[in-house]
């Protein structure tokens, strides 16, 4: 998708995976493919790893299955806040339905913690932490959505660029990984100056912040400037987690 188009791209990518159509299915397995990360991150952090594949597998095919976003409509909000009040409402109904299923047969069900509703993310399911060092289950999906949309930026970015070794010498200094070489040793590499290398970093930096733009754009609910900064602070926030 375009850098330049992020302008006009808000929330169509969601409105475009409503109805039964080719299109809409089409659309709807591409939001799956492209957030399938997250979700699974989330289910496997709620479950434990033994229920975690083939649960994120039936949350993504009842997507595919129904039009579960045909009531969706701009001034619903952010995707992301959808999606994960989805997960949890998913995992609640298996619960239920495990727990109905296995009541008096000696197995025991999914193991979810079904406290109080967590209303930072508009309600749903509680889910019990893996360990105490864990961070809160709905921080923990907004930091493997933030990494997919980041993922999502940089692939953009390569296949732009061509994922060649130009790109990857750079690539550290985009993502913020440590790095045992130095700049100058870099530029020396690619036959090129420190000032150069320097100044083509910058640029990629620039374009990698569009992409990531776009990516926001296209499942955010927002006309405003200021709504998109305060998505891309949040962004980094959650990378942080």
């Amino acid at each position: 998708m375009p850098t330049e188009s992020f302008h006009t791209t808000h929330w169509t990518r969601v409105l475009a995976a409503r109805g039964e159509s080719s299109d809409a299915k089409l659309a709807l397995s591409e939001l799956c493919e492209a957030y399938y990360a997250p979700v699974h991150a989330f289910i496997l952090h709620s479950v434990g790893k033994d229920l975690s594949r083939d649960l994120t597998h039936a949350f993504f095919a009842s997507l595919l299955e129904r039009d579960t976003l045909g009531n969706l409509k701009k001034g619903d909000g952010k995707f992301r806040s959808y999606l994960l009040g989805a997960v949890k409402h998913f995992l609640r109904d298996e619960w239920v339905r495990n727990a109905a299923a296995k009541r008096g047969g000696g197995e025991r069900p999914i193991s979810l913690d079904t406290g109080p509703p967590n209303t930072s993310s508009g309600g749903g399911l509680s889910v019990e932490q893996i360990s105490a060092s864990d961070p809160p289950g709905d921080a923990f999906f907004d930091r493997h959505w933030a990494l997919a949309v980041l993922g999502r930026a940089l692939d953009a970015l390569a296949d732009k660029q061509g994922s060649g070794a130009p790109f990857e010498a750079l690539k550290p200094w985009l993502t913020g990984e440590p790095v045992d070489i130095s700049q100058a040793e870099v530029a020396a590499k690619l036959r090129m100056s420190e000032g150069a290398l320097k100044v083509a970093i910058h640029r990629l930096r620039r374009r990698l912040r569009e992409n990531v733009k776009t990516e926001i754009a296209a499942t955010l609910d927002s006309e405003t400037e200021a709504d998109m900064a305060a998505e891309m602070d949040y962004l980094i926030r959650a990378l942080n987690y």
